[in-house]
Parts: C-alpha cells; sequence; structure tokens
C-alpha cells in the first residue's frame, strides 16, 4: 500500500548532515519555481537549506541559461559545506550543461525528475510547427534527439546523480510519438545517463512527478542515502 511504502520512507535514518547541505531546484522549460515549491518545501522541512531557481527558459538557449540560472543559486549556498541539485525535465539539462564547463568543488549529490538526458521524440515531431519557436524558445529546439540537440552532446555523467522516471502520460498524443514506456514527454530510456548511480522508474506522468508526494520521499531518501529506496517503488499508488 502506498502509505505503507511513505511510513517506511519516512522512517529510515539520515545518514548526512543536512543542515550543513544547501539544495538547489531547477524547474523544466515553461515552468516556474512555484512549479518546485511543494518539493521545495518538503526538503527544507528535512533540514535542508534551499534554493528555487526561477529562470526564464524559454528566453534563451541552453547554454546561457545554465550560467544564468546556476551561478547566482551557487553564491547562496557559499556558505554550506556541500551543494545538491534537484531538477526536473530540463533543469537537469542545465546541470549537465554548467558541469561541462565549470566544477563545482562541493558538489554532492542531483537528483534529476523526468530529464531528457537524450532528447525527446516530441520535439523532433513539434519543432518545425508555427509558434513551436515562439512558445518554447531556442531551449525548447535544443531538446530534440537530432543535430540541434544539447544533451546529447553533454557526455556522460561525472558527478553523483540519480534519476526518477515516469511511466504514466496523460497525453497519449504526444505518447505515440515516443517509442516504449515513456511520461507523456519523455521515454524511460532517455532520461539513463551513462554514469548515473541509480535509476528508478515510478507510475508517475512527467507534468506532475515533482508534487508527487511518493516521488518527493524518493528524492528526500537519495539526498540523504546516495540511493534510491527501491522496495517502495512498487506501492506508490494512482498520483500523476
Amino acid at each position: 500500500m502506498k502509505w505503507m511504502s511513505l511510513l517506511l520512507l519516512s522512517l529510515l535514518p539520515i545518514t548526512v548532515s543536512a543542515e550543513a547541505a544547501c539544495v538547489i531546484l531547477l524547474h523544466g522549460l515553461g515552468k516556474s519555481d512555484s512549479s518546485m515549491s511543494k518539493l521545495e518545501s518538503a526538503i527544507s522541512a528535512a533540514g535542508f537549506t534551499t534554493v528555487n531557481v526561477d529562470y526564464p527558459s524559454t528566453d534563451y538557449s541552453i547554454e546561457q541559461l545554465a550560467g544564468r540560472a546556476i551561478a547566482p543559486a551557487l553564491d547562496q549556498c557559499a556558505d554550506h559545506s556541500q551543494v545538491n541539485f534537484v531538477t526536473h525535465s530540463m533543469g537537469g539539462i542545465l546541470v549537465r550543461q554548467y558541469l561541462s564547463r565549470v566544477s563545482i568543488d562541493n558538489l554532492n549529490r542531483v537528483v534529476m525528475l523526468g530529464p531528457p538526458n537524450h532528447g525527446s521524440e516530441v520535439v523532433d515531431k513539434l519543432g518545425d510547427f508555427p509558434g513551436f519557436r515562439f512558445i518554447f524558445g531556442d531551449a525548447g529546439l535544443q531538446l530534440g534527439t537530432g543535430e540541434l540537440s544539447v544533451p546529447n552532446k553533454l557526455g556522460a555523467a561525472e558527478f553523483d546523480v540519480g534519476i526518477i522516471a515516469g511511466t504514466r502520460s496523460i497525453n497519449l498524443i504526444l505518447s505515440q510519438m515516443i517509442p516504449d514506456s515513456d511520461d507523456g514527454k519523455v521515454s524511460v530510456a532517455s532520461t539513463r545517463l551513462e554514469g548515473m548511480k541509480d535509476h528508478l522508474t515510478m507510475p508517475v506522468t512527467h507534468v506532475f512527478m515533482m508534487k508527487n508526494d511518493a516521488v518527493i520521499q524518493q528524492v528526500l531518501y537519495y539526498l540523504q542515502h546516495g540511493s534510491f529506496f527501491h522496495a517502495a517503488a512498487t506501492g506508490n499508488g494512482t498520483q500523476q
């Protein structure tokens, strides 16, 4: 049962000093910091310092957004011995882009939710449609799987990262554009990244996974332990 899995997660011991750690949250394309507010509250309640970044995701390229979003957030974490990231969708690509150029000496862990680490076929199919660039900007066009794909140029992870992929969709039209299992925007296969430390699939959708109680508990568990609690992954109920 879902409540039993959540209870088990909540009772497990904390092994990392949350007080010494700062967690930077990065939302996805076309979203704002409010989409991460529930997750931020839970991480803060666990004792971490949180920096929930609001960045103009559709106004610049991924290369430009990475520095604009992450550098000021790191300044806010300057007094902490550890820096962590929790990202949704394109937020994870910003972290990969930033780390491909800048080393963060006190980087601890990264948790990515639904990251298009190998791009999304949805962008391939819809990117040429009139209005796509106007709505999603240059960054949106860079999230495909073709020659413009930024995720496919960034290489393997050389940092501690755990990834959660969703397996439910509320948009069957978009899901038909994606091979195999997906969350309505990104395939499970695309979320995987060479060098990742752990990977978990959960019955949640791309749009709402960061607000799902069971996902939030798994994020906290990874921040505290460096792995997901796989024993609870099959009891997450029907929340999107």
